[in-house]
C-alpha cells in the first residue's frame, strides 16, 4: 500500500513538473521541500508538547497534526518567495528541460511520500498502517521492512545526518540521530502496544531515573524464573538500569509494553558531549520480578502498574538491557515523549540492590558479593552528584536546538 502511495505520488509530481515547470524552478522545489523537511523534523516535538497543553483532546494526533503543519506551511511559504524571486523563466534547452523536470519531480515525490510516511506513523494508527514495520506478534528490532525505496528512512536518515554535532558553535551538541536513535523504529515500536488500552504517549511527565547509581553491570548470580543461569551473548553485556513510573502519570503510564521503553547508547570517548554524533537503541528483555529473578518479557506482552503498587511518588522497576560493550548507556525513553539522561555505570560495591516488581518480597542479600560479570570502563559515561532522583519526565527531544534539552531537575 505505502509503495503504491509513493509511486502515484512520484509520478504526479514529475508529471506536474514537466508540465507546468522549469527546469530552474523544479530544483528550487526539491529544496526548498528539503527544508522544510527539516524544519518538521526539528520542532514537531516542541510544537506538539505546546498543542497538548492547550488542547489535550487531541494529544495523541498532536505530534501528527504538527509534523504535516510545519512541513505544508514552510514549504508554501518558501515556495511562496521562489515565485517571486524567480519571475522570469530560464530556458536551458529542451533536453535539459525535459529530463531535469522529470528527476526533479521524482526526488520531489520521493521527498514527499517520505515525509507523509513519517507523519503517519506518529498517528494513533494499528501497527499495520502506513505499512507494517514489524511482526506483530514477535517483533524483532534488528529485522525493520520498508516500503518500496525506503522514503521515510531517507528523509528521516538525511535529517539525522545533517543534525550531528549541530548548533555546537551555540551551545552543546545535540543530534537527532542520539535524541531519536532509529526513529522509525521507535515510532513504530512505539505503536505495537499489545491492547488497546495502552497509550503511545503520557500528558505529564512519566518517569524518573536516580541521578547516581541507577545503571550496573547485573551480577553473574542473576537467574531466570526456572532459576537458570542468563546466556551470555558475545560482544555485549547485561546491564540493569533502574526506572521510576511517577504514581502522577498512571493515567497513562500505567500500562505499557517493552517496545515502548528504550535505552539509547552511545560510542565510548563522548562523555564531553554524551548527546553528539550517532545513538543506538536497545530494547529491554525483562525486568527484576518476584525473588530477584529476572523475568523475561516479550516486546508487546503488556505490563500494568497498579496504584497500590507505588507507595511513593514513583515505582522503581530494574530493567535488564543487553548493551554491545563499545558503547554506554546514555538516555532512557519511554513511550513517545518521555526521555531522560541515566546515570553512570556503577562498580560492584556501589551497585544497588536490586528492586523486585510484581511481589511483595525484597530480594535476597548476596553475602559475600557475588563475582560480577567483566567490567567495563565507565569513565566516558556521564555522571551526576548526589542521590537524589532527577526527571522531568515529558522532555521534548525537539529541544535539541535550544540549550534546554533534557536538563537536570
Amino acid at each position: 500500500m505505502a509503495s503504491l502511495v509513493m509511486l502515484v505520488i512520484i509520478v504526479g509530481c514529475a508529471a506536474f513538473l514537466y508540465l507546468k515547470g522549469t527546469f530552474v524552478q523544479s530544483v528550487a522545489w526539491v529544496f526548498n521541500a528539503l527544508f522544510a523537511s527539516f524544519v518538521a523534523f526539528a520542532f514537531f516535538e516542541m510544537l506538539a508538547a505546546m498543542l497538548m497543553k492547550y488542547s489535550p483532546a487531541i494529544a495523541a494526533w498532536a505530534q501528527m497534526i504538527c509534523f504535516l503543519l510545519l512541513f505544508v506551511l514552510t514549504f508554501a511559504i518558501l515556495q511562496t518567495a521562489a515565485l517571486q524571486i524567480g519571475k522570469e523563466k530560464v530556458d536551458l534547452g529542451l533536453w535539459p528541460e525535459r529530463i531535469g523536470r522529470v528527476v526533479c519531480g521524482v526526488i520531489l515525490g520521493y521527498v514527499i511520500t517520505g515525509q507523509l510516511l513519517v507523519a503517519l506513523a506518529t498517528a494513533p494508527l494499528p501497527s499495520a498502517y502506513p505499512y507494517a514495520r514489524f511482526a506483530e506478534r514477535n517483533p524483532d528490532p534488528s529485522k525493520p521492512s520498508s516500503p518500496l525505496l525506503s522514503p521515510d528512512g531517507f528523509v528521516t536518515g538525511l535529517f539525522g545526518t545533517i543534525s550531528k554535532g549541530s548548533f555546537a558553535a551555540i551551545g552543546t551538541p545535540k543530534s537527532f540521530a542520539v535524541l531519536h536513535a532509529n526513529f522509525l523504529d521507535q515510532v513504530h515500536l512505539n505503536r505495537m502496544k499489545g491492547s488497546q488500552d495502552v497509550s503511545i504517549m503520557t500528558n505529564s511527565g512519566a518517569i524518573t531515573v536516580p541521578s547516581k547509581a541507577g545503571v550496573w553491570e547485573a551480577p553473574n548470580t542473576l537467574r531466570d524464573e526456572e532459576g537458570k543461569p542468563l546466556p551470555a551473548r558475545s560482544g555485549e553485556n547485561l546491564l540493569l538500569v533502574r526506572v521510576g513510573i511517577r504514581k502522577s502519570a498512571l493515567k497513562d503510564a500505567a500500562k505499557f509494553t517493552l517496545s515502548q521503553l528504550r535505552l539509547v547508547c552511545t560510542p565510548k570517548g563522548t562523555a564531553e558531549h554524551p548527546l553528539a554524533g550517532q545513538g543506538h537503541a536497545v530494547h529491554p528483555i525483562g525486568y527484576v520480578g518476584p525473588g530477584g529473578r529476572l523475568a523475561q518479557k516479550g516486546l508487546t506482552e503488556v505490563i500494568a502498574i497498579q496504584a497500590s503498587d507505588v507507595p511513593d511518588n514513583s515505582r522503581d522497576i530494574d530493567f535488564a538491557f543487553y548493551v554491545p560493550t563499545q558503547l554506554v548507556p546514555t538516555l532512557i525513553q519511554f513511550k513517545r515523549n518521555n526521555v531522560e539522561k541515566v546515570s553512570a555505570l556503577v562498580s560492584g560495591e556501589d551497585a544497588p540492590q536490586v528492586v523486585p516488581f510484581g511481589g511483595s518480597a525484597p530480594a535476597p542479600a548476596e553475602s559475600p558479593e557475588p563475582e560480577r560479570r567483566e567490567r567495563r570502563p565507565d569513565s566516558e559515561a556521564p555522571d551526576a552528584p548526589g542521590n537524589s532522583r532527577r526527571g522531568s519526565g515529558l522532555s521534548p527531544p525537539s529541544r535539541m536546538l535550544t540549550e534546554g534539552a533534557l536538563e537536570e531537575n
